[in-house]
Formats: C-alpha cells, sequence, structure tokens
C-alpha cells in the first residue's frame, strides 16, 4: 500500500516534486564542486612542495647561511694566466656550494638515529659560474648583467656577481678592452646513489636513458634535467665539464610537476670533490616513521642536534603565495561558507515547500485518517515521498557536480606558485640547487595545472546530504501533516 500511494503522488506531483529535487541538486552540486577543487588545490599545492622537497620526504635538516664578512666581493671571482697581445680563448670554473653552510656527513647517521626518523639522506648543492670566451691585452669593464671583472696583459680577475643559468634571463657578458667573456650559471646537485628514493631525484622520472646504479658513487656520470638537456641539446651520451672533469649523461630527468630547480644531478661524491666539500652536505631529507608525529620528530632532532634549522612541509606549505595560494584560500574559505549558505537555503526551501504541498492536501489527509489512517501512517508517507524527492536531487547534484568537477579537469586552468623562503638556510627557500639570490625569483615560480579529482567520500558525502535534505523537508511536511483532523477535510469541502 506504502509503495502503491507513493508512486501515484509522486507522479501526480511531478512538477512540484521537481522543483525540490532541483533546489537540493543545486546546493550537492556546489558541495562537490568546491570539495574537488579544494582536493585539486591541496594535490597542486603537494606537487609544488615534492619538486622542492622530493616525494615521501617530510622535512629537511639545513644549517643557516652565515653572514658576509666585511670587505668581502660577494660574488665568485676568477683568474687567468698570462697573455700574449694575440686573442686567446679563456675558460674558467667556479664551483661553490649553495643554500646554507655545509653539515658534516654523519649527521646523515645521527639524523637517522632519532626517534621517529624512518630514514634520512644528504645531498650537496652546488652552483657553478663558468666564464669563457676569448681575451686580449687590454681592461675590460661590465657592460651587461650583474657582472664586474677587470682583466689585462699578465693575469685578470673578473668577480661575476651571479650569472644567469637554465633558468635566467640571458647570458651576462664582460666585455672591454679586447676581451669577450660569456657568464653562465647552473646548479648542479650530489645525490646519494645508493638511495635515490628520498631527496632530490624522488620527483623525478627518467624518461630516456637510466637512473645511477649503487655502484656508481664516483663514476663520472650525470642526470640532466629536461629543461637543461633541452637548453644545452643534450642527450644521452653527450659529455660536459665541471672545473676539467668529464661527465657523460646517463640520463635525462623530467620532474612529476612544472620544472626542475636543478639542472645537473651527480654522484654524491663527485660533488663534494669539485665543491672543495669533503664528508660535507648542504641537505638532509628525513622521512618520519608516522606523518602525524611529523612536529614531534621536528622537536626531537632540533633538541639532540644543535646547529640546525629543521623545516616541514607545513613550514614550507606557508609560505607558497601566488594564484595557487589565492586560489586555495577562496576554495577553502569563501567557497565553505558559500556551499553551507547554499545547502542551508535549500534545505529551508525544500521544508517550505513539502510543508506548502501537504498544507493543500488537507482534504486527502483529512480523509485517509477518517478511514482510520493514524497520525503515524500519514507521517511516514510524507517522510517517504520527501526522501525520494531528496534521493532524485542528490542523484542530479551528483551528475552536475561531477560534470563540472571534469570541465575543471578538462580546461586545467594553469595555476602559480611563488616559494617563498623560510629562513631556513638551503634546500627550503630555493630548493637544492635554488640558485642563488639573481636565480631565486625565476626557478622558484612555478606553474601548475589544476584538476578537481571526485573522491568516493565525496560522493558518499553527497547521498549524505540528499538524505539529510529528504529527512528534513518530510520531517516539516510530517509535522504539519500529524496536526490534521478529519474536520479538517470537511471544512475544506466549498
Amino acid at each position: 500500500m506504502f509503495g502503491i500511494y507513493l508512486k501515484r503522488e509522486l507522479g501526480r506531483r511531478k512538477k512540484a516534486a521537481l522543483v525540490i529535487a532541483l533546489g537540493l541538486a543545486l546546493g550537492i552540486a556546489l558541495v562537490i564542486t568546491v570539495s574537488s577543487v579544494s582536493a585539486g588545490m591541496s594535490k597542486a599545492q603537494d606537487k609544488v612542495l615534492q619538486s622542492l622537497y622530493g616525494l615521501g620526504t617530510d622535512m629537511t635538516v639545513t644549517k643557516a647561511q652565515a653572514a658576509p664578512t666585511s670587505g668581502g666581493s660577494g660574488g665568485p671571482s676568477f683568474k687567468f694566466g698570462a697573455k700574449s697581445s694575440s686573442s686567446t680563448k679563456q675558460s674558467s670554473d667556479r664551483v661553490m656550494t649553495q643554500g646554507g653552510q655545509a653539515l658534516k656527513s654523519a649527521l646523515v647517521t645521527k639524523v637517522a638515529g632519532q626517534k621517529g626518523v624512518e630514514s634520512a639522506v644528504g645531498a650537496l648543492s652546488l652552483n657553478v659560474t663558468k666564464v669563457d670566451g676569448s681575451f686580449t691585452q687590454g681592461k675590460a669593464k661590465s657592460t651587461t648583467g650583474s657582472s664586474s671583472g677587470t682583466s689585462n696583459g699578465s693575469s685578470g680577475q673578473g668577480q661575476p656577481g651571479g650569472g644567469s643559468g637554465s633558468s635566467g634571463g640571458g647570458q651576462p657578458q664582460v666585455q672591454g678592452g679586447g676581451a669577450n667573456f660569456n657568464v653562465n650559471s647552473y646548479s648542479v646537485v650530489g645525490v646519494d646513489v645508493a638511495h635515490q628514493g628520498l631527496g632530490p631525484l624522488a620527483s623525478m622520472k627518467i624518461t630516456s636513458g637510466r637512473t645511477f646504479t649503487s655502484s656508481q658513487t664516483a663514476t663520472k656520470v650525470a642526470l640532466v634535467s629536461k629543461s637543461y638537456a633541452k637548453e644545452k641539446k643534450y642527450k644521452v651520451g653527450s659529455t660536459f665539464k665541471i672545473s676539467g672533469t668529464k661527465f657523460t649523461v646517463i640520463g635525462i630527468a623530467t620532474p612529476d610537476s612544472s620544472e626542475s630547480s636543478t639542472d645537473l644531478f651527480i654522484p654524491l661524491k663527485l660533488a663534494q670533490t669539485l665543491g672543495d666539500a669533503k664528508n660535507e652536505v648542504t641537505t638532509i631529507y628525513v622521512k618520519a616513521t608516522d606523518s602525524k608525529q611529523i612536529s614531534t620528530v621536528k622537536k626531537e632532532i632540533q633538541s639532540n642536534i644543535s646547529g640546525t634549522t629543521v623545516t616541514t612541509s607545513a613550514d614550507l606549505a606557508s609560505t607558497v603565495s601566488g594564484s595557487l595560494s589565492t586560489a586555495s584560500s577562496l576554495a577553502t574559505s569563501v567557497g565553505k561558507w558559500l556551499s553551507i549558505a547554499v545547502l542551508a537555503a535549500a534545505f529551508l526551501v525544500a521544508a517550505l515547500l513539502t510543508s506548502s504541498a501537504v498544507s493543500r492536501r488537507v482534504r486527502e489527509f483529512g480523509t485517509l485518517k477518517a478511514l482510520g489512517w493514524p497520525s503515524r501512517k500519514v507521517t511516514r508517507q510524507v517522510v517517504g515521498e520527501s526522501m525520494v524527492n531528496g534521493l532524485i536531487g542528490g542523484a542530479l547534484g551528483i551528475a552536475i557536480g561531477v560534470g563540472a568537477a571534469y570541465a575543471v579537469t578538462a580546461i586545467s586552468p594553469k595555476l602559480t606558485a611563488q616559494l617563498g623562503s623560510t629562513g631556513g638556510g638551503g634546500g627550503m627557500g630555493g630548493g637544492p640547487g635554488g640558485g642563488g639570490p639573481g636565480q631565486q625569483s625565476t626557478q622558484n615560480t612555478l606553474e601548475i595545472a589544476l584538476t578537481a579529482p571526485v573522491s568516493l567520500t565525496t560522493i558518499a558525502l553527497a547521498v549524505g546530504l540528499a538524505v539529510t535534505g529528504g529527512l528534513i523537508a518530510g520531517a516539516m511536511g510530517g509535522w504539519r501533516a500529524s496536526r490534521m483532523r478529519p474536520a479538517d477535510a470537511l471544512r475544506s469541502v466549498s
């Protein structure tokens, strides 16, 4: 009887049922869209952090950069040998550690032994400034960029203040007095080839060639980032030199998202030799045993290993700005409250429309009571109709919401993220190979395509909201129907 009556009444009131269902569908669709976009924002932020941190890294340990000494030049210097009056080609590399003061390699083992730490691995970030070109007797002065330097007939010294790497803005030249030098700066990271699953290489995919083997700790091989390989026309088998040491490219590394902040990856031992940093690292990457205890592990490391700065992904996330940060704030604040407001309005409208529909059925419900229907049976009938309306609204809302989320993913709007410095030294503000002051703003700007993934949890939430909306509307209508008496039916007869 319940099912037959329910089907007949819904068929008679299709328009009213559709209005109620559409009201609920609008609110539910908005919740799904906002939830999916928020999830996409979170996923995009994770990609940004992974491109800097490395997949699976929970925190990094660094040492703050020491203040420059007074009277220092502030940039690398270069020396060239005696020259004749004829034109002579010159080339010189200056390799410097970057990202903060160096840490002893022994600290990697010490950090790994702290309570709550699953694993730790060290990496050494280097910046190579290369000056090459032709030189004749005379005096040179800077004409472009931020480089400055002098050269004379017997020996010359130049002090480029910061060349342009693969992501810099052009290549400064030192010209004048018979000198014509190109200044190029690029980033190199020495990685522990035996532990590539944590640290700089963890968020990279080898799209050509192969990665390091655990036995290549002292082999002169390198991985090149995709963008740098394209710029320099490197491919697997190509060779290049750093301070006279010849390296062979064995693979092209492509980041999981955006551009890599590192140009070259070489074995850690070789990086330590090139950077005159024997048994030293600039960054220690740490993975905790429990991601929920990261703050506790951070305090543990800070209290037991003095003089270091421990930075978590949460610390780094607070420094992300740009359109990604703005959109994320809108999605989590404005979007959340807008969804709540629309849902509340949809529930209220559904309740009022249901109550109004019950009021127009006074004769019907009064007659049913006169025939012996108890109030609970009438209430059950109204609630049943409202539940069906709510489920229809839920189905429509899920369809609309999923469609909107799919449209966002298909369009994939581009969001930018600027990574600011946390003040904790290297590996965090600029990331491994993040470059010096002249490069930081460029290399720390990442572009991420926004997606809007719809999870099963979001679908379950939508179903729950549909049921809730139906119950609220049914409760209002059922309360109104339960107060009707058989006499009301007689008074409604004209």
